[in-house]
């Protein structure tokens, strides 16, 4: 379903990634390979995922069909609209995270949502740190990925002010109210100082307000993302 998403995307963007150093050799953009040939995998990657997730179960296909429909048909067109995209793009992003408890338990309760917005906070220090330090690439093909289209102070405030949101929501299995989901105060701990990590990062981008802070930034919260479904793992079985 990613992969189809992917395609769907570089199929809708060809012109505006042949402008862009990042994404000039992609496939379509570089004449590897045509329009018509993209379009048939999409599809084919399409029929295959929602095939295997209606599989396991009838509700974790239709999560990934709106996936991916929201990812093409309004996150795509929306990047070079207005920096909301980022926000409108976070939904089908958050979907993955607790795609897994839906297929495992046909479920969508108080611990798949937990995990959607967790993932769904994630985003935004994620994105906008991603940005941020490729501004210019960007701007080339006229996308305006910060919250104020602008490297300046309050995009870089909004990034700590969401990494706080992304601590928080990472801490709620913590509390008991998130039914099987849960987390002992050992390991919640661990989450606690994992995510001061990312915010020390997110504080480093406001004060030196630069692209090397922000490629760090997202760096770090590449690895947040990962150890924290690690510990969430790990505490599940041991915890």
């Amino acid at each position: 379903m990613v992969g189809a998403s992917n395609v769907f995307n570089q199929i809708i963007e060809k012109d505006l990634d042949a402008l862009m150093d990042r994404t000039k050799n992609r496939p379509i953009p570089s004449g590897k390979v045509s329009v018509k040939s993209a379009f048939f995998l999409g599809c084919a990657l399409t029929i295959a995922g929602i095939a295997i997730l209606y599989s396991i179960n009838p509700k974790t296909a239709m999560f990934g069909a709106i996936s991916i429909f929201l990812y093409t048909s309004i996150y795509t067109p929306l990047k070079r609209i207005t920096p909301l995209s980022v926000f409108v793009g976070a939904f089908p992003g958050a979907i993955p995270f607790m795609l897994g408890w839906v297929a495992a338990t046909n479920d969508f309760g108080i611990e798949a949502g937990t995990l959607f917005l967790v993932q769904f906070f994630w985003q935004f220090p994620h994105f906008w740190a991603i940005g941020w330090f490729l501004y210019d690439d960007y701007k080339k093909a006229g996308f305006f990925m910060l919250p104020t289209k602008k490297r300046d102070k309050k995009t870089a405030l909004q990034t700590i002010l969401y990494t706080v949101w992304l601590i928080l929501a990472s801490l709620i299995p913590a509390t008991g109210f998130t039914g099987r989901l849960h987390l002992s105060l050992p390991f919640a701990v661990l989450v606690l100082l994992l995510g001061l990590w990312m915010l020390v990062y997110a504080v480093k981008l406001y004060k030196k307000m630069d692209a090397p802070a922000a490629r760090k930034l997202m760096l770090v919260s590449v690895s947040y993302i990962s150890l924290l479904q690690v510990i969430y793992v790990i505490d599940k079985f041991i915890g």
